[in-house]
């Protein structure tokens, strides 16, 4: 292995440390914090007909490829993707062709390896042109698998299974996603809460609270199971099973005909708005498909939600003349 001033070492053991790191960007504290500093890594005892992988400078996807490499001894080359994973990055431009080059000639891999072969994520694959790479810098790309973890099998043939190449979106993946959603809506949820319990009450309170939390946390959950293949079409199915309860027991205390209809238009919109969160951490959605279904619903669920609140407002204001 040639020496290079520019190499870094680091382990595919874990720290408390690292964990914890973990912990709190899954809740989403300082979420730009989360990174680790580009460049070359060793990993191991590597030589000059290692492997070089591929990554991203946010923690998880640094961690997750150097733990599932125990016992292999490589090169991790690491993108500056400003601290966002590979697949998102590599949506925004940043885990790319460009970035790629420079961080090929700034630690003069050439040098350090004898090979002149990169193993990328397979879900960084739309922000690199894979030929350009080659020409400008020598080095083929090679897409490893989709999961970090399926890396050490990959390397026994270097070619990746129908199962590696799969792209699956299960409970455990969903469940990830709450606590950072939950995080950016307590301020906000617990703002409108409070001047909702002093306008309307506190059913229309509640109402509310049950909206967010079915959007931000329930809807993840049932996502597969929600017909129809739109999220907004899915989110609006939640959200009236949300308000249902809630416009039932606003006729039974007898508020008004009114309030019924109140809730199953203010509350839905709520729940499908917030499912549109969750395009971009799903397999199951393009960009275009995004933006089309954006300018299909968007004005409707402003629509639905102003008309139930002016609605809400009118049957208080009415309730408190009589």
């Amino acid at each position: 292995m040639n020496a290079t001033p520019d190499l870094m070492y680091t382990s595919s053991a874990l720290t408390f440390a690292d964990h914890w790191d973990h912990i709190l960007a899954r809740w989403g504290y300082r979420r730009g914090d989360h990174r680790v500093t580009p460049g070359l890594y060793a990993l191991g005892q590597p030589t000059a007909e290692s492997p070089v992988f591929v990554t991203a400078n946010y923690t998880l996807s640094f961690d997750a490829v150097r733990s599932a490499l125990a016992g292999v001894d490589g090169y991790i080359l690491v993108l500056d993707t400003m601290g966002v994973n590979v697949w998102c990055a590599a949506g925004k431009g940043t885990f790319g062709t460009d970035e790629i080059v420079q961080r090929v000639e700034v630690a003069h891999l050439a040098d350090v390896v004898s090979h002149r072969t990169l193993i990328l994520p397979q879900l960084g694959a739309p922000g690199v042109v894979a030929h350009e790479v080659k020409q400008r810098t020598g080095f083929k790309v090679e897409y490893g698998p989709v999961r970090a973890a399926d890396l050490p099998e990959y390397l026994q043939t270097h070619q990746a299974t129908p199962e590696m190449r799969q792209v699956r979106f299960p409970l455990r993946d969903r469940l990830v996603l709450i606590p950072v959603e939950l995080v950016h809506l307590v301020k906000p949820t617990a703002l409108a809460a409070v001047v909702l319990a002093v306008l309307l009450g506190p059913l229309a309170a509640t109402g509310a609270v049950a909206a967010v939390l079915a959007g931000a946390a329930l809807f993840p959950i049932l996502l597969p199971w929600l017909p129809t293949e739109e999220f907004s079409s899915k989110g609006f199915i939640l959200g009236g099973l949300t308000a249902l309860p809630f416009a039932l027991a606003s006729r039974k205390r007898d508020e008004g005909r009114g309030w019924p209809l109140a809730y199953l238009l203010s509350l839905p919109p709520v729940t499908a708005f917030l499912a549109l969160n969750f395009t971009g951490a799903t397999p199951f959605t393009s960009k275009t498909g995004v933006k089309r279904e954006m300018f299909r619903y968007i004005r409707v669920m402003a629509g639905m939600f102003g008309a139930g609140v002016l609605l809400a407002l009118v049957l208080r204001l009415t309730r408190r003349t009589k």
